[in-house]
């Protein structure tokens, strides 16, 4: 079976593209828990390069995996035979055209989040606080300080797996929470229609988000972000009496604030973040999920649905 390590395929991508094919790159420094072993990396030096690279990959029936930033994912220790799409400069273009802003997948949401506030435009401002790019933002349907993708966004250019180019309308994208239904698709690039405000005080609002986004959560150390999603069912009571809504309280409520399994430990700082306390494997950070989901469905009946995308080497979500 052709991978994306063989040096013939990683050729015939090379000559497909404009961009920069990298073999045997540790996924460790594209991923946020500076976790994960060798693959084969493009850096596409414009859209292009994407469908170009896909076609290479469908015809050879080699499997591909899409990263922008690397949050909200645990990236395997073996690494992957998947031809790895890293989206970043050459897929991060940012224009204007009155309320309508056009972002490349490879933005950063935090530098939308800051360029629309600065020009007086809301919206995609309460996107500072969300550790990854705009393509994997409206892929995954990311959000946080009450505000997500789904609510600003007018339209998507994404290709698919034979690197066949399409524009989705909103209408035609079935967003729902953390997920945006777009599956087989690669997102190119994001049309969002935002609403006019102050710029001085939007800016001020980002200022204050970013800040409080910092001391309420342990992004000083490698982590993924938020590793469940907070749950939908009845809310349940601690052992000192208070409410336990959110994934965080649940897993404080049942003591596992601090626990370490190897080099993966639930900070002690906000228990929903698992963060790299040193050398920590992409084993240690499973066994660490699975014991948090054991613990609080043996202790409230509540079962923690996982947020972070557990990805098995060929590039596929593992099953929760």
């Amino acid at each position: 079976m052709t991978t994306a390590r063989d040096p013939g395929f990683a050729a015939l991508v090379r000559a497909a593209v404009q961009g920069e094919v990298r073999e045997g790159e540790s996924l460790a420094r594209y991923s946020t828990y500076r976790i994960g072993g060798p693959a084969t990396v493009l850096h596409p030096a414009r859209p292009e390069d994407v469908g170009e690279a896909l076609r290479v990959a469908d015809r050879q029936g080699v499997p591909w995996f899409v990263l922008g930033l690397g949050s909200n994912v645990l990236l395997p220790d073996e690494g992957l035979e998947a031809l790895v799409v890293r989206l970043g400069r050459g897929v991060d273009r940012i224009d204007q055209a009155e309320d309508r802003w056009r972002f490349g997948a490879g933005l950063p949401a935090p530098i939308a989040a800051r360029k629309t506030a600065q020009a007086g435009w809301a919206g995609v401002h309460l996107m500072v606080g969300v550790p990854g790019t705009v393509g994997g933002g409206v892929y995954m349907n990311a959000g946080c300080h009450g505000g997500q993708w789904s609510d600003v966004v007018e339209a998507v250019v994404a290709v698919d797996g034979r690197g066949q180019s399409r524009v989705f309308a909103r209408s035609e994208i079935p967003f729902e929470y953390r997920r945006s239904g777009l599956d087989g698709y690669v997102v190119l690039e994001t049309t969002v229609r935002l609403r006019p405000g102050d710029g001085a005080e939007l800016a001020a609002e980002v200022a204050q988000l970013f800040e409080w986004r910092q001391k309420g959560t342990p992004f000083n150390q490698p982590c993924c972000g938020s590793v469940f999603k907070n749950p939908s069912g009845p809310v349940v009571m601690g052992p000192d009496g208070r409410e336990l809504k959110t994934a965080g309280q649940l897993i404080e409520g049942a003591g596992l604030k601090g626990v370490r399994i190897g080099g993966a430990m639930v900070s002690p700082m906000h228990a929903n973040y698992f963060v790299n306390a040193g050398d920590a494997t992409a084993a240690d950070v499973r066994a660490l999920i699975d014991r948090a989901r054991a613990e609080v469905q043996g202790r409230f009946g509540v079962t923690l649905e996982p947020e972070v995308k557990l990805i098995g080497v060929r590039g596929t979500y593992l099953g929760t």
